[in-house]
């Protein structure tokens, strides 16, 4: 990488340059250049929470965005990597479902996607510190993404309207069927989707 009219690695770069202290997002953000055609980047590199020692160092090349922002795009980007690695390689996204029929493909990506649903929401009610109260909400600006109740509500419905075009079934066998699903779900997610219904 091209700074300051000399060519240097990204660790080389990190030893030169002034670390932000106190409880800053990042440790450092540098403006570099990149190949022979000198293209204009940015390289913010973030500690690792785990270990202070540890860094990482993300590369943009839109320079007119905050260090903030491409931590926030970054972290978004890698959900959905780790989202599309979970749902190949364990909740077997691929391999489980042989049909040719769409409709069966259709139900069957939303049962995987509701299998991630309910990993990601138990990760979050164990191990993540931004359940505790309202922490997230006070401490954490992130986007205003689609809520789960309303996730899990577009997931049901989506599946219930398969099974009763695929295997067609009237309206009243499609509530019981609803009502039965529901119940076997665990109860927060009952909630949420009780939560889900009165909003709407």
């Amino acid at each position: 990488y091209g700074y300051q009219g000399g060519r240097y690695s990204i660790k080389e770069i990190h030893k030169q340059c002034k670390k932000r202290r106190g409880r800053s997002k990042y440790l450092l953000s540098v403006d570099v250049t990149v190949g022979d055609e000198a293209i204009p980047a940015k390289i913010v590199c973030v500690r690792n929470k785990g270990k202070r020692k540890d860094w990482l160092a993300i590369i943009s090349t839109d320079t007119a965005i905050s260090a903030e922002e491409i931590i926030r795009i970054y972290g978004k980007r890698w959900d959905i990597e780790v989202f599309f690695k979970t749902c190949k390689s364990y909740l077997h996204l691929v391999k489980e479902c042989r049909s040719l029929s769409y409709d069966a493909l259709t139900a069957h990506v939303s049962i995987v996607f509701a299998r991630y649903m309910m990993l990601a929401v138990t990760q979050r009610c164990n191990t993540d510190d931004k359940t505790i109260c309202e922490l997230f909400f006070r401490l954490m600006d992130e986007l205003d993404d689609i809520t789960f109740s309303q996730s899990m509500r577009i997931i049901i419905d989506a599946l219930m309207g398969v099974v009763m075009e695929y295997f067609h079934i009237t309206e009243q066998q499609l509530e019981k069927l609803t009502a039965s699903f529901v119940q076997r779900l665990p109860k927060y997610m009952q909630k949420a989707l009780e939560y889900g219904s009165a909003a709407a």
